[in-house]
């Protein structure tokens, strides 16, 4: 079956990420599921990423970009895109990553023949050109999920309805907000597989998982635990 005219709500939150955040989205324009909307949001860039992202927009009709006036985070950053979602899928991508050409087109596939809410992708490390965590993916991931997040928050694709079920991304988690997402979705009874296919190029060089490697840790035990986090500052 077909799903080339189902339309997919693409959101990216982009940060400081002037030198990666054009080959991102160019990724995303030349898929081969064009029927996309690409939901741009600048969490108050000091950089020249606003100037990149609007100069994209004015050339390409599917790209709607956003600015908060002052960065306010991925975790609010997301919720705030997700407002703006007109199709009822919709699918992650962070600044510094891109997709394979066929991503969006297999993972819909593999979310709708699957009967599925949500569902990720292997991914390759652009520095190591590996596939990450593929030993672990082999382990069920309703069990792995006591103990660490299986699912590559930038290759999540789902319904938005699921999500909307679950009152979005829980803003009490600055850090660690993948990892309490998937877990809220499964605590709400959601279908959610990993495509074991690498079809998403993730950068492991100077991202928020390895600047902020001790807060992440704090964040994720907070999900595991199923505490409250206390307040970022």
């Amino acid at each position: 079956m077909s799903h080339k005219n189902e339309l997919i709500s693409i959101l990216i939150s982009v940060y400081n990420n002037e030198k990666s955040v054009r080959k991102s989205i160019e990724s995303l324009q030349n898929q081969s599921h064009q029927n996309i909307e690409i939901l741009i949001l600048d969490d108050a860039s000091s950089d020249n990423s606003w100037e990149i992202i609007a100069k994209l927009a004015s050339e390409d009709s599917r790209l709607k970009c956003f600015r908060n006036k002052n960065n306010l985070g991925l975790t609010k950053s997301l919720n705030i895109l997700f407002s703006h979602t007109n199709g009822k899928i919709f699918a992650r991508q962070d600044s510094d990553d891109y997709s394979h050409p066929n991503r969006l087109e297999k993972q819909i596939h593999f979310l709708k023949a699957n009967n599925l809410d949500a569902c990720t992708t292997y991914a390759k490390g652009i520095q190591s050109k590996k596939i990450l965590h593929k030993k672990t993916s082999f382990i069920p991931p309703k069990y792995l999920m006591k103990f660490k997040n299986p699912f590559i928050h930038g290759t999540l694709m789902g319904f938005v309805e699921s999500v909307k079920s679950i009152d979005y991304y829980d803003e009490a988690f600055f850090y660690a907000q993948d990892y309490k997402l998937f877990a809220d979705l499964y605590k709400s009874g959601n279908n959610i597989k990993i495509l074991k296919e690498g079809l998403y190029y993730l950068n492991q060089k100077n991202n928020i998982s390895e600047l902020y490697s001790e807060k992440q840790a704090y964040y994720a035990n907070c999900v595991k635990k199923g505490y409250v986090p206390k307040i970022e500052s």
